[in-house]
């Protein structure tokens, strides 16, 4: 695979090079970003461009429009912070393909950078018709001479821009998916051990795939957060008003005899914190995780749980994470992800790889205080993080070594 270092180490002054970036990033009702991590994360490839000369075109997705403009999902709110963070103006086309688009590109001289508008407005960015995203592939590549793939967060997907382009164009991986796939090469190839996974969120079913998988690798499997419940109800506990997955509590239970049968540890709350509703405005009480009322609701992990799975986490060499622990954007419900969060950072100071599984994970240790620094790795993409320790091939990551 080929990587911008091999791309800046040539003159590309008079050259335009095309990076799909991942600027996927929230936004408050007002249009402001409430967490700049992946735009942070995509400057210093960018930045390495621009210094050998290139005139850079970025593009990128914002949210799930349907294949039309749409002013909610519209990169222009990016535009600022994305140029104080480069130290430059950023150019901004109002179309992706079309005339603003090619009179921006147009327009570009040496070292500097365009951000077109939302991949995502045209349909044949995530057609599943070869020939419409091919098409549309081919109006992406008119505007470049290279290709750079900086966008890990979509690399699970066979999208125009990140899979057709690059059967288009001279392509290479920029420096932060080859940190991304760096990073979890380290997780499946001969982690240090004891190696710790340790998944929460809401979703159980989301998760299913990458526990079998990691029963083959990983030591222990530590479970909090929605889909904890489902595996509490497979042991035959009340779950209550919780999150529950009804359909999925057979799968769970045959996992937990599988990774029992395997000599994997899967560590489960002992206690949760639970309120009669979905509010941080009403009663809450900690209960053992076995007595959990049926009509209130389980919304974090307890104490005695936070003690548990930090214990748990520290004592490893290895851990990924990748879920909250409850609902940690109310504060009462915040405890269990933040005591998760400090758990990593004491095992980067004892000497382990903490890697943090980007999506909510990301967001939720930024949320609370926690600075990049404070973990071996914060991925940028959490959907195909978990897709890599499916084992799944990765579109994205396929053709870039062809």
């Amino acid at each position: 695979m080929k990587t911008t270092a091999d791309l800046v180490g040539q003159d590309l002054h008079g050259k335009r090079v095309l990076v799909r970036s991942d600027l996927n990033v929230p936004l408050d009702d007002a249009k402001n970003i409430t967490d700049d991590g992946r735009l942070r994360a995509s400057v210093p490839t960018i930045k390495a461009l621009t210094a050998a000369g290139a005139a850079v075109i970025v593009v990128a997705h914002l949210g799930r429009p349907k294949g039309s403009p749409d002013e909610k999902y519209s990169l222009k709110p990016v535009v600022t912070r994305f140029s104080e963070l480069l130290g430059q103006d950023v150019k901004f086309a109002e179309d992706t393909v079309g005339d603003s688009a090619k009179a921006v590109v147009a327009g570009l001289q040496d070292g500097e950078i365009a951000l077109l508008e939302n991949l995502r407005f045209n349909a044949g960015e995530t057609s599943k018709d070869d020939a419409e995203r091919g098409a549309f592939a081919d109006q992406l590549a008119a505007l470049a001479d290279f290709f750079v793939s900086d966008g890990f967060g979509v690399v699970h997907r066979k999208q125009a821009s990140v899979y057709d382009v690059a059967t288009r164009l001279p392509h290479f991986a920029g420096g932060l998916v080859g940190a991304e796939v760096e990073v979890l090469k380290r997780l499946t190839e001969e982690p240090q051990r004891p190696y710790a996974v340790v998944l929460g969120g809401a979703k159980v079913a989301d998760k299913l795939a990458v526990i079998a998988n990691l029963m083959k690798t990983a030591d222990r499997l530590i479970i909090g957060g929605g889909m904890a419940y489902t595996f509490l109800k497979a042991q035959g506990y009340e779950v209550g008003t919780s999150l529950l997955d009804p359909e999925k509590v057979e799968t769970c239970a045959a996992y937990l005899k599988e990774a029992e049968a395997q000599g994997v540890e899967i560590v489960l709350p002992v206690d949760t914190v639970i309120s009669p509703e979905f509010s941080d405005q009403v009663e809450t009480k900690i209960v053992p995780s076995t007595e959990i009322p049926s009509d209130w609701m389980g919304l974090d992990i307890g104490p005695k749980t936070r003690e548990l799975f930090a214990a748990k986490i520290v004592e490893s060499k290895t851990v990924f994470w990748n879920g909250p622990m409850g609902a940690f954007e109310m504060a009462p419900y915040s405890g269990g992800t933040k005591a998760i969060g400090q758990a990593l950072v004491d095992a980067t100071a004892s000497g382990a790889l903490t890697v943090v599984g980007g999506g909510d994970s990301a967001a939720a240790v930024r949320q609370l205080g926690f600075t990049d620094d404070q973990f071996g790795h914060i991925s940028t993409g959490g959907g195909a993080s978990l897709e890599y320790l499916e084992g799944k091939t990765l579109p994205g990551i396929e053709i870039l070594d062809n």
